[in-house]
């Protein structure tokens, strides 16, 4: 078997290289190690940065790449790769624009999203950010069944996927007749998929919906997709990389690219020893959760290193740290959730095993697990409580626990929840002293009942302000536990993919000792961060795996119309 392009990996980025080789009139083969397509991209909200993107433009938005690359700069002072973060910013529109015309995939403006440092100079609102509309998942026919599914504690009935708008239909829902209906509407169309047969809902959404979109243009562009079949080395050749060995069951077999490989196996995060090279917490034995697929264990590093790339780890963090919660399942072992945005949350308030406060909650998910690292240096799992009162939960829910009308009790049945009827009662769950944890309520409730947060600040920031409740007066992310029961649950830190990778250029060529290794491309969690290890808005580890893998696949093509 002999292709052009060799692909590995079949998440955004892989994908899209696969897609950009496709339709420049490149014979692409694309291989994926496991019997699913989509690695950590199928599990995320999907959402991408672009900016001075064709969607923004039409709404009269100003926007340019130079202001992006500015924003970038000022974000991650140290550690930018400004080569490459200015070839993210100036090519992210132009990917856009071939992604929406070669594909079923569309994306719409997340006008709520602001750029997460939103006082830093280049920073925007509302027209960077992008969101997923929902895909019909029956147009891949049979390789729906091979479209990894979400993680189940994402997913509302163990199957049915919710947009971030679809959710804010359902927290208000009992009081908007629209909103009702529109749950009542998703919840219909679940129902005819499951007496249809189908083991999850077909209308997909966040990274789902990109995959199922992307995987039905690569294969209309004729790629080829090899699932269960593992890249065990490179095949090189006077110092360029012309094929790959692959193996399938028992056999293995070497497949020429003409061209070149792109690397897009989805970095390390489910490689222990890896996890404890470059993780200092796990290497002195904390807990750690990652929210990508245990099964992106290094290979795309691997297999470059092999072949005399270098890996970068010049960055600010290792990771794209979360918080997560890991949720009891029925059968098999738990499955984490990440906190997003409940930590913002008026009457939800984060406290270490000795109940102390250590940070503000409503910061970003990639700021606050540094701090929970940080304030627990001396506890030996290294995980933070997530406390909330009952009029909170009911309102926002608590991590995987969902809002009413949804039922909390399961949760507190099967242990994920800890409740009480008394703050020193739930002390006495969570282990804490009881006198400590007394004082941070008191003294946050103190402050809540003016709308202030005298020792963290939370609220004043304009991100802390959009991920709180609008409606809630006159802090959206200050209000008081006050109403029984009162819940816990236990935060790990975890992380939704890797920021330590492989150098890489402007044009996703890997590079090694003696600058960029002929044939060898790479894109997605296997490349170091463009953006220096700062997450500095939604969309971002999405949004530059597909940017590099576009422009892997056009580096490819005009290696291809040179030779």
């Amino acid at each position: 078997m002999r292709a052009e392009v060799i692909v590995i990996g079949s998440g955004a980025g892989g994908l899209m290289a696969a897609l950009t080789a496709a339709d420049a009139g490149l014979k692409t083969i694309l291989l994926e190690k496991t019997h699913l397509v989509g690695g950590t991209t199928a599990l995320s909200e999907g959402m991408i940065w672009v900016p001075a993107n064709s969607h923004a433009q039409t709404t009269g938005a100003i926007d340019s790449a130079d202001e992006a690359s500015r924003y970038l700069l000022a974000s991650a002072p140290d550690t930018l790769d400004s080569d490459r973060a200015n070839a993210y910013c100036s090519s992210a529109a132009g990917m856009l624009d071939f992604l929406e015309s070669k594909s079923g995939v569309r994306y719409e403006l997340a006008t709520a999203s602001i750029d997460y440092h939103a006082e830093l100079p280049g920073a925007t609102r509302g027209i960077r950010s992008l969101r997923l509309k929902p895909f019909d998942g029956r147009s891949l026919g049979p390789w729906f069944a091979r479209l990894r599914p979400p993680l189940a504690t994402t997913m509302a009935w163990g199957g049915m996927m919710l947009s971030s708008p679809d959710y804010q239909h359902v927290l208000a829902m009992r009081r908007s007749l629209r909103s009702f209906t529109h749950v009542a509407r998703l919840a219909a169309r679940f129902g005819w998929d499951r007496l249809t047969g189908k083991a999850r809902g077909t209308r997909l959404t966040n990274g789902n919906a990109l995959v199922a979109g992307l995987l039905e243009a690569v294969q209309r562009s004729g790629v080829t997709v090899l699932t269960d079949a593992t890249a065990e080395s490179l095949v090189t050749a006077n110092g360029a990389v012309t094929g790959v060995r692959v193996r399938e069951g028992a056999t293995v077999t070497s497949v020429g690219a003409s061209r070149g490989v792109v690397l897009a196996c989805g970095g390390f995060p489910g490689d222990p020893a890896m996890q404890r090279q470059f993780l200092p917490h796990v290497a002195v034995g904390k807990e750690h959760v990652t929210l990508a697929p245990q099964t992106n264990t290094g290979d795309g590093l691997r297999l470059a290193v092999e072949a005399g790339a270098r890996i970068r780890d010049h960055v600010s963090a290792p990771v794209a740290w979360t918080p997560a919660s890991l949720v009891p399942q029925p059968k098999g072992p738990p499955v984490p959730f990440p906190h997003y945005v409940d930590r913002a949350k008026p009457g939800v308030l984060a406290v270490t095993p000795e109940g102390r406060r250590f940070c503000n909650e409503a910061d970003s998910y990639h700021r606050f697990v540094p701090e929970m690292i940080k304030a627990t240096a001396s506890s030996p799992r290294g995980c933070v409580w997530l406390i909330a009162d009952a009029r909170a939960v009911r309102a926002y829910g608590l991590g995987a626990a969902p809002p009413a009308p949804g039922r909390i009790s399961p949760f507190v049945r099967n242990g994920y929840l800890l409740a009480a009827d008394s703050i020193a009662a739930l002390a006495d769950r969570l282990a804490a002293p009881r006198d400590e944890l007394l004082r941070t309520i008191e003294r946050y409730n103190a402050d809540a009942a003016v709308g202030v947060d005298r020792d963290f600040g939370k609220g004043r920031s304009a991100l802390n302000r959009a991920y709180g409740d609008a409606s809630w007066e006159p802090n959206p992310c200050v209000g008081p536990l006050v109403e029984p029961p009162f819940y816990a649950v236990r935060l790990f830190p975890g992380d939704i993919g890797t920021f330590v990778g492989l150098d890489v250029d402007a044009n996703a060529r890997v590079r090694g000792e003696r600058g960029p290794i002929p044939g060898l491309y790479a894109a997605g969690n296997d490349v170091a961060s463009p953006t220096g290890g700062d997450y500095p808005a939604a969309g971002v580890t999405v949004g530059a795996a597909l940017t590099f893998g576009f422009l892997a696949g056009r580096s490819l093509a005009a290696r291809a119309s040179e030779g």
